[in-house]
């Protein structure tokens, strides 16, 4: 491959404010080869300004769809319109480190590669961008779909983990190979169904741990906002890919953990739903249809209860969480 190899896909809705760095740290690397934005019907001057901030190099391509369709649609949208051998998704609100692909690409044996992401608060991104980032060594180690789904699955009074926030590099000919795009039917967890189902199709999934990737928390960041139906959605999806031949035994377990952790938590949205929209009758008759909607309200509802008990005395975690964390723990870099 040339030194240009990497095409940065953006789905962008409503993003101006945030746009410009995120087109900007793309540009910035030498291996990108294109970035095509591609604007979900924002309301906003989402288009205008990512046309703004073209560096002039003939790289940027921005799209615009009239109507929405949600990041999968976009996504999908973008790569067809795209043609470098390498894929590498960016959200509109996030940026990439300086010199994050040369050590990406460098890495041998993978058909998708994923780097340590960094979250921080809106506040602090310009610390970020001075420099102030803790160096891991890479550490390489290969993913395999019972550890990519078992990551996925939260635990309640922790801090979002999942390993579906990955942002990897993809190769365009293993998902072509593999028939492999996003699912335009999901809003939510879109990243976790495709690679899934690219790790059930056998493909090599790489994770370095020194990081290159800088996620923006947001109080109105669309990805923490979903609607009931997404839930289902994604429970559903699961159910795809149990449907699967050639799934082992542990595989098969650990989606079935999945899908019965996101289930539960579209049956307690939807209890909620029903007792705001037809009163506490309504959500009852819900509820009583299967042990299992029974069950997931009633330990919803307690953890609720709980919840404001459990937050009188903030964790460690909670305690330091102004300042940035990693999505995935690793060792400092030894200097050179």
């Amino acid at each position: 491959m040339s030194g240009s190899d990497v095409c940065v896909i953006i789905a962008a809705r409503n993003a101006a404010e945030t746009i410009t760095t995120a087109i900007a740290s793309a540009l910035l690397e030498p291996e990108v080869a294109e970035v095509v934005v591609v604007d979900d019907a924002s309301t906003d001057a989402t288009e205008a300004v990512a046309r703004a901030a073209d560096d002039g190099s003939g790289r940027l391509l921005v799209l615009r769809l009239d109507v929405n369709r949600g990041p999968s649609f976009a996504r999908n949208m973008a790569i067809r319109q795209s043609r470098a051998p390498l894929i590498s998704i960016l959200d509109a609100d996030d940026f990439f480190l300086p010199g994050r692909f040369a050590k990406l690409v460098g890495c041998d044996g993978w058909d998708i590669v994923a780097d340590n992401i960094i979250f921080v608060e809106h506040a602090s991104v310009r610390d970020v961008l001075s420099g102030s980032v803790a160096q891991f060594d890479a550490d390489p180690t290969e993913l395999d779909l019972a550890g990519f789904v078992a990551g996925n699955i939260s635990r309640r009074g922790t801090r979002r983990g999942e390993l579906g926030f990955l942002k990897p590099v993809m190769r365009r000919a293993m998902l072509a190979e593999h028939g492999l795009h996003y699912d335009e039917q999901l809003r939510l967890g879109e990243d976790y169904a495709l690679y899934a189902r690219a790790l059930a199709c056998g493909v090599r999934f790489k994770l370095i741990r020194s990081c290159g990737y800088c996620a923006v928390v947001r109080p109105n960041s669309l990805s923490g906002q979903h609607r009931t139906e997404d839930l289902k959605r994604l429970a559903d999806a699961d159910l795809d890919l149990l449907a699967l031949p050639g799934l082992a035994a542990g595989q098969r377990r650990v989606l079935r953990r999945h899908e019965r952790h996101v289930r539960d938590k579209y049956r307690l949205r939807h209890f909620l739903d029903l007792k705001a929209a037809k009163g506490l009758a309504g959500a009852l008759a819900f509820a009583v249809t299967s042990a299992a909607n029974l069950a997931a309200v009633v330990e919803g509802v307690a953890r609720d209860k709980l919840e404001p008990l459990r937050r009188r005395r903030p964790s460690a975690m909670e305690a330091g969480a102004a300042s940035a964390r990693y999505l995935m723990a690793g060792s400092a870099a030894k200097s050179r």
